[in-house]
């Protein structure tokens, strides 16, 4: 019998085996897939819930609204208008990124690379970008029309959310106080200075997007920012905006570098101006030069000169040694050691009372009527006039002065102080000096903000924590008062120019030596300043205004004086200021 042989062709094996290997893999396969799932479903289905949500979830800050700064009436000195930040979905830019970067380039003038490297997908740490800040705080009518155009080019991926818009409606009025923004943070003025109670709390919105739009039954929590508060100031919005511009003219015509004007209110210490001149846009900071974007005010030091005087006759007065009437006899000279000290004009030997000596403003004069002080006394009440130490008014930069501790003076310093000299002040401090003569003998510390507000620093500052001590006597106030008088005389003093009609005005010329910043020593140009305050016997304002290096020949009484007789009359029209109707006083000059 022939052996049986397989034909070609044909499989070998079982079929059953076939099938039951077959079913064997499906079961494993079948076994992975349900593990994954339990995995999924039943261990962790959050986190990969999460994770797949990730991809299109967007978050986006929700900007607090900024606080307002206003002057005294509530009137705007910044506030925050309705804009508008642009946002990007890379995802969605990506594929006419370049087109559209040089489109936003050209319309809101920002950086064509950084903004191009935005627009085009990119990867964080591994995972897709799908949110980029464009351009933060754009006014709402520019970027309503960039949206407009940008869609009817067809772009997409662009979006806007909220973002106010820092907007300062008087533009250069008081911007040396109030400051500015900048992009991401205020940089200069109260705006720094109170930007924890300016700036609020921000908040955050997170939202599903599929599609480059919002999922309307997607994920979404929103946390509501927190808006800032606003902040008060002392400062009289129209008054302010007068004094810069009779400021301005005064530098101008004079050919002076810089100048300021304080209105100071002397019974509060509320400061109602505080003129810098040359000043800037707090619109547009970046158009002026550095140095016109603080307050000279405040942060520039100087001798004050023969305003001075005041505060060195004041202590005498108050001491009991001299009286206006006490007669000085005055050479043409007057030999002190090695250095004489001489007189702004020239004159042979005159008998002067001592208020004849604050009508002319005699140096030397003022020196022989010091010698009655004891070592130290007159030390010791510049130091109650406030000088050699800081208002802290709430202003950044605040310089403390120079008053040459009381140990180191010799008898040719206390000389040179007592007319001005080798002491330095800055200009709100020397006007709270010399509103303690206005007001009775007591100095009242100045104020910046209305009621209370604390720095970022910590500070508590406003008229709530305003201080009064007094320096003199309210006798010796009187009667210095009735010798500053005597300067504004036409007849018999050297600063008429100051005279506000109607009304009785006392007052005191400054002229002093300017120390050069690169030599160290006077440099040959000046200071000149006129302070005073009205009505001379009941007085509301005290002003004080500093011109640097005026180029015109001019001195305190022809180039401040003036200045300080329109602001002077603005500020008594404004608040309704009556005159007294009494006389002014007719104290001899000469003996």
């Amino acid at each position: 019998m022939p052996a049986t042989t397989t034909p070609r062709g044909t499989r070998r094996g079982s079929p059953q085996l076939r099938l039951r290997v077959g079913f064997l893999v499906i079961a494993i396969a079948l076994s992975v897939f349900g593990a994954r799932l339990v995995q999924l479903q039943g261990l962790d289905p959050n986190s990969y819930a999460q994770m797949a949500a990730a991809e299109n979830l967007h978050r986006v800050d929700l900007p607090a609204e900024r606080g307002d700064i206003v002057d005294r009436n509530g009137e705007p000195l910044a506030d925050s208008v309705a804009g508008m930040m642009l946002i990007a979905d890379p995802k969605l830019t990506g594929a006419h990124a370049a087109e559209l970067a040089a489109f936003l380039y050209k319309r809101l003038d920002i950086d064509y690379a950084s903004t191009l490297a935005k627009l085009r997908e990119h990867k964080v740490d591994g995972t897709e970008v799908r949110f980029e800040y464009i351009a933060r705080r754009v006014p709402s009518t520019i970027a309503t029309d960039i949206m407009d155009e940008a869609k009817s080019r067809g772009f997409k991926g662009l979006d806007t959310e909220r973002d106010p818009v820092r907007d300062y409606p008087a533009d250069d009025v008081a911007a040396n106080l109030v400051g500015f923004i900048g992009t991401d943070e205020p940089l200069a003025g109260f705006e720094r200075t109170f930007d924890k109670q300016l700036s609020g709390k921000d908040g955050s919105a997170r939202y599903e997007v599929g599609g480059g739009n919002r999922i309307p039954l997607g994920e979404s929590t929103v946390k509501e920012p927190v808006d800032g508060k606003p902040l008060q100031t002392t400062l009289d919005l129209d008054l302010q905006w007068y004094a810069q511009r009779v400021l301005q003219q005064t530098v101008e015509d004079s050919r002076a570098d810089s100048g300021f004007a304080i209105v100071m209110d002397t019974r509060s210490g509320g400061l109602l101006a505080v003129a810098d001149g040359p000043t800037y846009d707090a619109n547009d900071p970046t158009a002026s030069p550095k140095a016109d974007l603080g307050s000279r005010a405040l942060q520039d030091v100087y001798e004050p000169g023969s305003v001075e005087k005041v505060l060195t006759m004041s202590s005498l007065i108050d001491l009991g040694v001299v009286s206006p009437r006490t007669r000085i006899v005055v050479p043409g000279q007057l030999r002190r050691e090695d250095r004489p000290i001489n007189d702004w004009w020239q004159h042979g030997t005159i008998p002067l009372t001592l208020a004849g000596v604050i009508a002319k403003s005699s140096n030397i004069g003022t020196v022989l009527a010091a010698d009655k002080f004891k070592q130290g006394q007159l030390y010791t009440y510049l130091q109650k006039f406030g000088l050699g130490q800081k208002t802290d008014v709430g202003v950044r930069g605040e310089t403390s002065g120079l008053l040459p501790a009381g140990s180191t003076w010799t008898h040719q310093m206390q000389d040179r102080i007592a007319f001005g000299q080798s002491v330095s002040v800055n200009g709100v401090q020397m006007a709270a000096a010399i509103n303690t003569i206005a007001n009775g003998g007591v100095r009242v510390s100045p104020s910046l903000i209305e009621g209370s507000a604390t720095t970022d620093d910590g500070v508590p500052v406003g008229t709530d924590h305003a201080t009064r001590k007094r320096v003199v006597s309210a006798k010796a106030a009187t009667q210095t008062m009735r010798m500053m008088e005597r300067v504004i005389d036409p007849e018999v003093g050297v600063a008429p120019g100051a005279a506000v009609a109607g009304y009785r005005v006392a007052g005191k010329t400054g002229t002093a030596q300017r120390v050069g910043a690169e030599c160290g020593c006077y440099d040959g140009t000046d200071t000149v300043s006129f302070a005073g305050f009205a009505p001379a016997d009941d007085p509301r304002f005290t002003i004080y205004v500093v011109v640097q290096n005026p180029r015109n020949g001019g001195g305190g009484g022809s180039v401040a004086g003036p200045a300080f007789s329109k602001i002077m009359s603005y500020a008594l029209r404004r608040y309704a200021v009556p005159p007294t109707g009494t006389q002014p006083s007719q104290l001899p000059v000469e003996w």
